[in-house]
């Protein structure tokens, strides 16, 4: 064969498709060569990666084939690569570099938790908008985004994500729900919000709590008031049959917060599940 021939008919580096982590090189094989001629008639390719801070190349692909697919690349980088062409003459050429750059990384949930954290509604909008993530994915702690800005006390943020469909009374694997949590941190701005938007002291925890068993132990008078003129009982238990002034009782020893729990009616008699008072306990 001529070698002339074999350099036209070999060679230039092309890009196919592109992600975020990877991109897809392809390059020609001669005419008129295939798989079933023998090994010593084969074109052998070779694809080297430029090191942007040494600008030393590394081979990263050798074969008879004639794409590959660089993988486990930064998103929005540009990279350069060239293409070694070994004929079976034994003659070598390398080919003109090309460069290439990822897209960028598309929105997930960890952006959507990332903007919560960092109170920022822009971002917040913005990875909403996209639509590629859903509002109420949850982080390795089972809680969810309107979860984390309760806790954070960022009332935008919960605002915005029930416009985009949160779900209130979404509740975690323990039981809690954003309601419980907002009533323990003391957040009553946030809690008059979510009971507006359908949260129920009602809800009860794995452990049978429910929101206000949670504002007792956080010790926050307003949001007691608040869920007692919204028409909570008082005297209602959780699995142990602990009332929120056993609980007291039991856990915080707040006077202030057996004080109001027992002029709206709390039964200082009230029994566990053991027979115990609040006086025992």
């Amino acid at each position: 064969m001529d070698p002339a021939g074999e350099q036209q008919r070999s060679g230039v580096l092309t890009v196919g498709q592109v992600s975020h982590h990877s991109i897809e090189l392809s390059w020609t094989r001669e005419h008129g060569t295939g798989w079933t001629d023998p090994p010593d008639h084969w074109t052998c390719f070779i694809l080297e990666q430029k090191n942007a801070r040494t600008h030393s190349y590394k081979e990263i692909h050798k074969g008879y084939n004639t794409s590959f697919t660089v993988e486990n690349l930064e998103p929005t980088t540009t990279y350069t690569f060239r293409l070694k062409v070994t004929w079976p003459s034994g003659r070598e050429r390398y080919y003109p570099l090309i460069s290439a750059s990822t897209e960028k990384e598309p929105v997930n949930g960890r952006n959507l938790h990332n903007a919560i954290l960092r109170r920022d509604e822009v971002e917040l909008r913005r990875v909403l908008e996209s639509r590629t993530v859903t509002v109420d994915v949850p982080d390795r702690m089972d809680f969810t985004p309107l979860m984390i800005a309760v806790t954070k006390d960022f009332i935008s943020g919960v605002q915005i994500l029930v416009d985009h469909g949160a779900d209130v009374n979404k509740k975690n694997n323990s039981g809690k729900d954003s309601l419980m949590l907002a009533c323990f941190h003391g957040h009553l701005d946030v809690v008059k919000f979510l009971l507006r938007c359908g949260a129920s002291w009602r809800s009860r925890d794995r452990t049978g709590c429910c929101a206000l068993h949670w504002a007792t132990v956080g010790g926050h008078l307003s949001i007691l008031q608040y869920l007692i003129q919204d028409g909570c009982q008082t005297d209602v238990q959780d699995s142990t049959l602990w009332t929120p002034l056993m609980t007291v009782s039991v856990i915080t020893g707040d006077t202030a917060i057996a004080s109001l729990l027992i002029s709206a009616g709390a039964d200082v008699n009230v029994q566990d599940k053991d027979g115990k008072t609040p006086l025992m306990v």
